[in-house]
């Protein structure tokens, strides 16, 4: 992962747990309305892949222990991961395109709901992304994937058969074959072919404001029928939704271009989906504050987008930043390219190690820029944060100033499960604080199933714990219970 030319690094901030008292108290642990359900206090576990579900995308034994676990800690809200809304493959990533995933999914809703005695409001991230190929061999790439055509043969000076110039270019030393390949082709040689939103000259990619809504309202129909609270429309990072909405979206079908052409075809999506499910429930969606990227959407972009999704009825906003393709790094030879190793990449998941602002709530002041163009129009849609959210100080101080209405933390959750109950019982101090090296996103970036370093190798020899395919790692973190943890205590 990119990081940073000051390297500077950071330590955990100081944290002052409160009491049960205090916490009961305060403005994290009360409630709050989305849409048409409540949330016991503003603690929301975001959306992460752990690559557990099978190749097929069904949910298996693990994907249900994961979500199981993190139920376990009874935060306001859990995020189930990017779940894809095409019936294609998409290797261990769940899928709700058909409805021969809702028996599994139907499981995963009934467990959080048993696990955290129905304290926990679910919901899942509908996804949508186009093709990415992995990063081909040079010489594969050369003699088989690349077209030939006569601009090559131009640039060679040579009218020869295909054959003929494909054996040519194998010669070509780095610097000329640059010269001569298209700046695509040199992508897909480097990278990988990627789809883009602007490739309209490719029928499947000019037809997809016809056919994305249509497929995202089924899909959340699926989620509606599988005991889901409501879904998040995925319109963060590097995926189609969030490609439409990006300033570098040039279309000029009238769903890019301008800000109000780049949100059409969100705005386009969500009303189908809420046409499909009705007004009972909920309905939010993830975004970008920032595309963190030369020419990319800026916070005011981001304003105007929260205020024409807030007015048009979504239930919350959840705000990320950064994690685009268009900076990441190449990737080794048959591995496809990862959106969070380039700078943009790095302001989605800021490290320990980091510039004089650090990564500690470094989304916070263009989510709060968010926040009060919501209220300037007249909306009261609730705002979620993440981004190095991880001590009460933090979280209730966002909340105090009005910076956002909800706290947000992913890698901290997954260091510790438990951390926000903990808190709210007055026992901070046993919080297992995530030190933010970003083990687990290398681990997401090689598609392994996705563990934190401060619990993967616990007691690891015990027969009921569950490991990870190598054998090396446990797959959810130990458990803990307030009982268990004053026996310990006391003896």
């Amino acid at each position: 992962m990119w990081k940073p030319p000051e390297r500077i690094k950071h330590s955990l901030p100081e944290a002052t747990w409160p009491t049960r008292e205090q916490a009961a108290g305060s403005r994290c642990f009360s409630p709050i309305e989305i849409g048409s359900v409540t949330l016991a206090e503003r603690t929301w576990v975001p959306a992460m892949v752990p690559w557990r579900a099978t190749e097929e995308g069904f949910v298996t034994p693990e994907v249900l222990a994961w979500y199981e676990r993190f139920a376990t800690g009874r935060p306001g809200a859990l995020v189930v991961e990017a779940t894809g809304i095409r019936d294609v493959p998409s290797g261990p990533l769940l899928r709700i395109g058909h409805d021969r995933f809702l028996d599994g999914l139907r499981e995963l809703a009934a467990t959080v709901r048993r696990a955290s005695g129905g304290r926990t409001r679910l919901f899942i991230q509908l996804i949508d992304f186009l093709s990415i190929r992995r990063r081909p061999e040079p010489s594969k790439f050369l003699q088989r994937y690349l077209e030939i055509t006569d601009r090559h043969r131009r640039a060679l000076g040579a009218d020869l058969s295909d054959d003929e110039i494909r054996e040519l270019l194998l010669e070509l030393p780095a610097s000329r074959l640059a010269e001569v390949l298209s700046e695509r082709e040199l992508e897909a040689l480097k990278f990988g072919a990627r789809e883009r939103v602007t490739d309209v000259d490719q029928p499947h990619i000019r037809e997809l404001p016809q056919v994305l809504p249509g497929l995202f309202g089924a899909a959340a129909v699926r989620a509606q029928q599988a005991g889901f609270d409501g879904v998040e429309l995925h319109y963060a990072h590097a995926y189609t939704m969030a490609s439409f909405l990006s300033a570098l979206n040039d279309r000029a079908d009238g769903y890019g271009g301008s800000r109000q052409d780049r949100s059409r075809l969100a705005l386009e999506v969500y009303r189908q989906v809420r046409r499909s499910v009705g007004a009972n429930f909920v309905v939010g969606c993830r975004y970008l504050t920032e595309d963190c990227l030369a020419d990319g959407s800026t916070v005011e972009d981001a304003c105007f987008f929260g205020a024409e999704f807030a007015k048009a009825g979504l239930d919350f906003l959840s705000l990320s930043r950064g994690g685009k393709f268009e900076d990441a790094k190449p990737p080794k030879i048959g591995r496809a390219v990862y959106p969070y190793t380039g700078p943009s990449g790095y302001e989605c998941m800021p490290t320990a190690i980091s510039d004089a602002q650090g990564p500690f709530g470094r989304n916070l002041s263009p989510a709060a820029a968010v926040k009060a163009a919501v209220r300037n129009a007249g909306c009261t849609t609730p705002i979620v944060v993440s981004g190095g959210l991880c001590t009460f100080e933090q979280a209730e101080g966002v909340l105090e100033r009005g910076e956002a209405d909800i706290i947000g933390a992913a890698r901290q959750s997954l260091a510790d499960p438990d951390w926000f109950r903990k808190m709210r019982l007055g026992r901070g101090e046993e919080i297992r604080r995530c030190i933010y090296t970003n083990y687990c996103e290398g681990l997401d970036q090689m598609h392994k199933q996705v563990t934190c370093q401060l619990w993967d190798r616990l007691d690891l020899e015990a027969d009921d714990v569950a490991r990870s395919k190598d054998g090396k790692r446990r797959l959810t973190p130990p458990p803990w219970s307030p009982e268990d943890a004053q026996q310990q205590k006391d003896s």
